[in-house]
């Protein structure tokens, strides 16, 4: 009976790094666990069921992107060194300032890639995004064109290829379409709050751009075994990789949905019982030249009402949940991966390859489970 590794998350109260520490918790996967996050689990919006996974002992509350962090990240009592060191730290919120994402992105990699070089971890995975890619209709694998189109994306790529360069790091690549399930806050909650107003305001939901455009998706159940069977293939020695495929291995983790506007606004219009539909030509033309004044004019349409939705629902403490519209992500770009590699190589299948009605409903169910839902 092999022991089980010991497990580093960086980043572990962020979104993804919660349902990771949780999956390995309920699986009973590691021999030792450690999260680290700037935030405190009491602030950290952690629902009561990742408490036991998340939080008492298991914690430590550091800023990776301090070199002077390094050693209360690293350091454990029996002198031995953690094998496997998940990094879902980073800035995650758009729109930023760049010396944001230098400091919480790149710099954070960096930091903690070096130390986990030095103490010869033997497996790094390195979360990345699907932004970092030229925009294309057509599924990017892998080792396709590179072309980052959000700010996040930027800084993310400059990361995964400073980690190359690191001397003895034992680097594995991560990169994500938009996660979506329980409690997410970030891109399908954008759009559901949305609807929840179109709803109240009985009016239709109308989409910039097409149909057509692709918004590929994951489920986080999915991201957390891909993350988890990644860095076990990866410490048992890479088996079926190449050296044509690369020398970092890097692998898109996506469903099989090919997710698309059209495919979202269908969904939304049944879970909803609203109208939905596309803009049109004329608009999105108009909007592709103006794009910050159209931004604005829907956010401040929606955030009215749903402050007053919040209130007669007596919800004073407010929930991450907002419709608040991100300029970044109204972009006219697609976001399309192709994560056939994973499945090849890894062997990994996915337990939810497309995302539903049911699914959708599902992530509803959780936000009035907290108290974020009007």
């Amino acid at each position: 009976m092999a022991e089980k590794p010991s497990v580093l998350i960086i980043g572990g109260l962020g979104y993804i790094g919660r349902f990771l520490a949780l999956h390995i918790h309920k699986n009973n996967l590691a021999s030792d666990v450690r999260i680290v996050d700037k935030v405190l689990p009491q602030l950290a919006w952690l629902p009561s069921e990742f408490e036991e996974a998340c939080a008492g002992s298991k914690f430590v509350q550091a800023d990776a992107s301090r070199e002077q962090s390094l050693p209360r990240i690293f350091d454990r009592s029996d002198g031995k060194q953690w094998d496997y060191v998940f990094n879902c730290g980073g800035e995650t919120r758009y729109s930023q300032e760049d010396e944001v994402y230098k400091l919480r992105s790149f710099d954070l990699s960096l930091n903690v890639g070096r130390e986990a070089a030095k103490r010869g971890v033997k497996c790094f995975v390195e979360l990345s995004t699907g932004m970092v890619y030229k925009p294309d209709s057509s599924p990017s694998k892998e080792q396709d064109k590179l072309k980052p189109w959000s700010k996040i994306a930027v800084f993310k790529l400059q990361a995964e290829e400073e980690l190359a360069k690191i001397e003895g790091l034992n680097l594995v690549i991560v990169r994500l379409a938009h996660v979506y399930g329980p409690y997410a806050s970030q891109w399908v909650a954008t759009a559901l709050c949305m609807a929840r107003v179109y709803k109240a305001l009985e009016s239709e939901m109308k989409w910039l751009w097409t149909k057509d455009l692709r918004t590929n998706t994951v489920h986080i159940d999915d991201v957390t075994r891909a993350l988890w069977a990644i860095a076990g293939w990866y410490a048992a020695g890479k088996g079926k990789w190449t050296e044509k495929m690369g020398k970092v291995p890097t692998f898109n983790v996506v469903d099989k949905g090919v997710t698309t506007q059209g495919a979202m606004a269908e969904i939304i219009g049944e879970v909803f019982g609203i109208s939905t539909g596309f803009q049109g030509q004329l608009i999105s033309t108009f909007a592709k030249l103006n794009l910050d004044s159209v931004v604005d004019d829907v956010n401040d349409e929606l955030l009215g009402p749903w402050a007053d939705l919040l209130a007669e629902a007596g919800i004073t403490r407010p929930g991450p949940l907002t419709p608040f519209m991100e300029k970044e992500l109204l972009k006219d770009t697609d976001l399309s991966m192709d994560g056939s590699r994973l499945e090849e190589v890894v062997g990994f299948t996915y337990e939810k390859p497309k995302i539903s009605k049911e699914l959708v409903e599902e992530v509803i169910e959780s936000y009035k489970k907290m108290n974020w839902w009007p």
